[in-house]
């Protein structure tokens, strides 16, 4: 079952600087073979549900492994039939983005109108 996941993995406890220990996490995550991409604050992985498991767990235990308390935050989801989720999702929204708003109508300016314009639609 195809599943997309932002997920991060980040150590507790080793100081204020984290892209070392993060990096090593990413690594795995790439190495994997299943589709993904880093981004700030999270790491999506695309691919059915157990690959995708098994490469979070790998990448958690990278650090956990050597003594290191490791913090997983994970969103999936899973939608059966659909493939390519992470750019899918995008191309998606940036279609919807390039859509022309509809026109709003002008609303009426003074109190009074607007309470004729109530009225008149209370009366049809």
């Amino acid at each position: 079952m195809n599943t997309l996941v932002a997920v991060a993995i980040a150590p507790v406890g080793v100081g204020e600087e984290l892209s070392k220990h993060v990096a090593e996490v990413v690594k795995v995550i790439r190495e994997s073979g299943l589709p993904n991409k880093t981004y700030s604050m999270f790491t999506e992985i695309e691919g059915d549900w157990d690959s995708v498991m098994a490469v979070v767990k790998r990448a958690t235990f990278v650090l956990a492994e050597k003594g290191i308390r490791t913090e997983v935050v994970l969103k999936a989801d899973i939608r059966p039939g659909v493939e390519n989720m992470m750019e899918g999702k995008i191309d998606r929204l940036n279609e919807a983005l390039e859509e022309k708003p509809q026109p709003v109508e002008e609303k009426p300016q003074s109190v009074e109108d607007r309470i004729r314009q109530t009225l008149g639609r209370i009366r049809r």
